[in-house]
């Protein structure tokens, strides 16, 4: 079953255009890594997904539903999309245990004691049920993101996104956070990752994207794609990679 549909989708920042035609379809339980240069629109195609942006053309369908119509009501359909950021955007002055129960409980009016539940659980899987009435302050920037990716688990939902969850991250603490994705993968979520950490994308992506310059110009599994890679941007881009590593 289809979760995500990518239709011809065109994105202009005034005349810049940033994607040009981009085709996607991910299913039930797939694993969707987007590498690539920076600048070449993984982190607007990942925002056009939840309709963060506004896409030019094309369509944008998530569980049956087009975020990209007009008389779409986003804030409905995106109660089945989960997003984690680079930079965590928790709310500083409240809790960990705040931050995680604010949204099942304004949006899906979940009563206290169920989304306190919730948040222990949740907590419990990242690792992290020791900070639940910490705040934002008084965590690593590991803690941080274990706790963004609680907070959009807390709503429940079919997909997540996850928008280069590492790159803000100090290099001992990004082990801690992949530990966490790969346990989603494992667990069956659906996951649409823009990241920079190849060896990630290698061991828990079905199928690894490389975007450059607004297009997809190459796909496939992710041995295809690391081991194989048929076009010449990519193998350059692969050969860059290797050598800063």
């Amino acid at each position: 079953m289809t979760k995500v549909l990518i239709e011809s989708v065109h994105k202009k920042f005034g005349d810049l255009e940033v994607l040009r035609g981009i085709d996607l379809e991910v299913v039930t339980g797939e694993v969707v890594c987007i590498i690539g240069p920076s600048g070449s629109g993984k982190s607007t195609l990942l925002r056009c997904v939840n309709a963060l942006e506004t896409i030019t053309s094309g369509r944008v369908i998530v569980d049956d539903i087009e975020m990209s119509h007009p008389k779409c009501d986003l804030n409905t359909a995106r109660r089945n999309i989960g997003m984690v950021f680079q930079s965590f955007n928790l709310f500083s002055h409240m809790s960990v245990r705040r931050n995680i129960t604010l949204a099942p409980m304004d949006l899906k009016k979940m009563p206290q004691a169920e989304a306190d539940a919730l948040a222990e659980d949740l907590l419990t899987r990242v690792g992290l049920l020791d900070k639940i009435d910490a705040y934002p302050r008084q965590l690593s920037g590991g803690q941080k993101q274990r706790v963004a990716i609680a907070r959009a688990l807390a709503m429940q939902p079919d997909v997540m996104l996850f928008d280069e969850p590492t790159s803000a991250l100090d290099p001992e603490m990004v082990g801690e956070v992949l530990a966490v994705m790969q346990q989603l993968a494992a667990d069956g979520m659906t996951m649409l990752v823009v990241t920079h950490e190849m060896g990630f994308a290698r061991e828990v992506a079905d199928r690894v994207i490389f975007m450059a310059d607004g297009v997809i110009v190459e796909q496939g599994h992710p041995t295809e794609v690391f081991s194989n890679p048929r076009e010449p941007r990519t193998q350059d881009f692969l050969r860059r990679v290797s050598q800063a590593g």
